[in-house]
């Protein structure tokens, strides 16, 4: 009997502690409308408030105060002199924080969803706003989830300015390059010179091995576009797709052929120089 009653202690305890267990694995770029904890500070209190997407700040945390783990498990907030929205903007980084389990939000008196949310949330699902959050979230390197939003926004308004530039983003992302080739391909057809979706193209044919075909449309881009910011990366693509081959012959050649775009930038001179020199070894 005494063997069993220690069992359920056990299984009980370990059950309590799976409850009021934080798991540190999410990033704040993960963690969009979720109560989430950080770790315990040196008075053994868990920071703890709620992120949410501001279209103007970005990833917010709306503080909410602290809270403490008693040896039973149950979750402690710490009472608060002034109660006032406290709101900090995050920078997206490697940083990781706790989701706060549903089981623990009475025991903090909060609420799932915050009241307050729905004034974030206006025109939620307008093409606008779904193209806002993929294009946040592809500036975060999270291009799996901005194509959660970019794809509903496709299929509100495939036309929708820049919409599939930044697909393409995700797709070249993600190396999904046929997919990226594709999209583009359309979006060029009715703003051939745009300078950006033009690089994006460059870079997914680089990707896909179509080399010759980079080659053109750098030339054309070289050529026709107005807009050079993207001129020596559109070069330095191509080179470095020779590169990665080993081949000597066509890396040789697009280096003279594209060296003004090359030489004249400080970032991509040292990279081109140092290719050619490895080549030449």
């Amino acid at each position: 009997m005494n063997k069993i009653f220690s069992v359920l202690v056990l299984v009980v305890s370990l059950h309590l502690a799976a409850q009021s267990n934080l798991q540190f694995d999410k990033r704040f770029v993960q963690s969009e409308d979720k109560w989430v904890a950080f770790p315990k500070d040196s008075t053994d209190n868990y920071p703890y408030g709620f992120i949410y997407i501001d279209a103007q700040a970005g990833l917010t945390l709306d503080y909410k105060g602290t809270f403490k783990i008693d040896e039973k498990g149950k979750f402690i907030p710490e009472k608060t002199e002034v109660e006032r929205s406290m709101k900090y903007r995050l920078e997206p980084n490697n940083n990781l924080i706790a989701f706060i389990p549903d089981s623990k939000f009475a025991e903090l008196n909060i609420d799932k969803i915050p009241d307050w949310l729905k004034s974030y949330k206006t025109g939620e699902g307008s093409v606008e706003r779904l193209y806002q959050w993929g294009y946040m979230y592809n500036g975060w390197n999270e291009c799996e989830k901005a194509l959660e939003y970019l794809e509903k926004a496709q299929k509100i308004n495939p036309d929708y300015k820049g919409l599939r530039t930044e697909m393409a983003f995700s797709y070249n992302c993600l190396k999904q390059y046929q997919k990226a080739v594709d999209i583009l391909k359309i979006a060029l057809k009715s703003d051939p010179l745009e300078a950006y979706t033009n690089k994006e193209l460059i870079y997914a044919e680089t990707k896909n091995g179509n080399l010759e075909e980079a080659e053109n449309v750098c030339r054309k881009v070289f050529k026709e576009c107005a807009d050079k910011t993207y001129n020596a990366e559109n070069a330095y693509n191509v080179l470095q797709a020779y590169y990665i081959k080993k081949d000597i012959k066509n890396f040789n050649r697009w280096f003279a052929e594209a060296n003004s775009h090359l030489m004249n930038n400080p970032q991509f001179k040292p990279l081109a120089e140092q290719m050619k020199a490895e080549l030449k070894q």
